[in-house]
């Protein structure tokens, strides 16, 4: 056996061990729900064809030619009975690209379809893609909402990573072809983290929306905002309101964007956003979660304090470091268990799972933040007073 069939037999044995590795939660961890003791998706989960040239004749070595540098950020569905999730994953090359993983059970042995999403352009061509969230909206398609970014036209010649976001839409009645549809018109200069609503409300489209008046900072705006249009060909929102305010010493006092859509339960819709806050290392990603009213969608009806899921362990470490995020998550046929993906410092994607009754339960009944250390010792002190008898 020559050196390059001893190296791609080495490499398969790993990746095939790789995919089909059992994941299994970690227990007892915090009753709102279970993390799993692997991430379901890595850079090395990526099909050894998209790696390697594995023709000898060309790639004596078995280099790599194209190098995988993160599988993370991903939109999910539940689709002809598999597990679906649709990765942000990012070349070496600092590009990031759609494709799609499947699953048997939502928590382990994900594999990548053979190639990429094909992802149609604009006349604009987009510089770099990423962050798709899936949503089956009851007009029968499902549309991907993504960020599309592209060089700031008015940065001076100096200035070589300024950028401008904006949303892209696709859809798709089989998540093979995709149909590009012109990217989302807002008020706001920059836009990132907007995601569909599953319904109609009044006839027309609802989003949720992220106003930034620039590509990092969201100056003036910020905020989960909430708009509507008449169509989605194209997507026009006149008129945005925030919702979920960003808010001085809190998870999201940088700023926040809504995750996956919201899932619709008997008391209200469900919704997993992400907060940022600034710390002397840097900024903090956390998820946070809270429900609106079924018919009002701008009126929160509960919002625990702080974070739902922050970064743990290994997790804190990668790309960008001390991250956790979300815009994936899958309510089961049962109508009861949540698979929610999220990835951890720009490199992996993981899974935690859960049911509708426990995150309604976690939402309505976890105290909402008092705004003051004051406030939060007066919580603290009820919790321990309520306990007193069960001790």
């Amino acid at each position: 056996m020559s050196n390059f069939e001893q190296r791609l037999a080495a490499l398969r044995t790993q990746h095939t061990l790789l995919l089909s590795q059992h994941n299994t939660p970690v227990l007892p961890g915090n009753g709102i729900y279970e993390r799993y003791e692997h991430p379901v998706l890595t850079a090395a989960h990526t099909p050894l064809s998209w790696r390697y040239d594995l023709n000898p004749a060309t790639n004596p070595y078995l280099m790599e030619r194209f190098g995988i540098n993160a599988v993370f950020n991903a939109g999910a569905i539940k689709w002809q009975g598999k597990y679906l999730v649709c990765a942000r994953v990012e070349g070496v090359d600092r590009k990031s690209f759609f494709a799609i993983a499947e699953s048997p059970n939502g928590v382990d042995q994900f594999r990548f379809w053979d190639y990429p999403v094909t992802l149609p352009e604009t006349e604009e061509p987009d510089v770099n893609v990423y962050d798709m969230r899936l949503v089956q909206h009851e007009d029968g398609w499902i549309y991907g909402l993504f960020c599309t970014e592209r060089k700031d036209p008015d940065a001076p010649a100096t200035d070589t990573s300024s950028a401008v976001a904006q949303c892209g839409i696709v859809r798709t009645r089989d998540l093979l072809a995709w149909e590009r549809l012109p990217d989302l018109r807002t008020p706001s200069p920059q836009q990132r983290n907007v995601v569909l609503h599953p319904e109609f409300v009044g006839g027309k489209y609802a989003f949720y929306t992220r106003p930034q008046d620039g590509f990092i900072s969201t100056g003036a705006g910020g905020g989960i905002g909430f708009g509507l249009s008449d169509s989605m060909t194209p997507a026009v929102i006149d008129r945005e309101v925030i919702l979920d305010e960003k808010r001085y010493h809190t998870v999201s006092e940088v700023k926040n964007g809504q995750g996956p859509a919201p899932i619709k339960t008997p008391e209200g819709w469900l919704h997993l956003a992400h907060g940022v806050r600034n710390t002397a290392a840097g900024l903090r990603y956390v998820l946070y979660m809270f429900m609106t009213d079924l018919h009002d969608l701008t009126r929160i009806i509960h919002k625990p304090a702080g974070h739902f899921i922050a970064p743990e362990g290994n997790e804190r470490v990668g790309d960008v470091s001390n991250v956790t995020f979300s815009n994936g998550w899958i309510l089961d046929d049962d109508g009861q268990t949540v698979f929610i993906y999220y990835a951890s410092s720009d490199t992996r994607l993981h899974v935690a799972t859960s049911t509708l009754e426990r995150l309604v339960d976690y939402c309505k009944n976890t105290a909402p933040d008092g705004y003051r250390s004051a406030a939060s010792v007066e919580t603290l002190k009820q919790v321990i007073s309520d306990n007193a008898r069960f001790k």
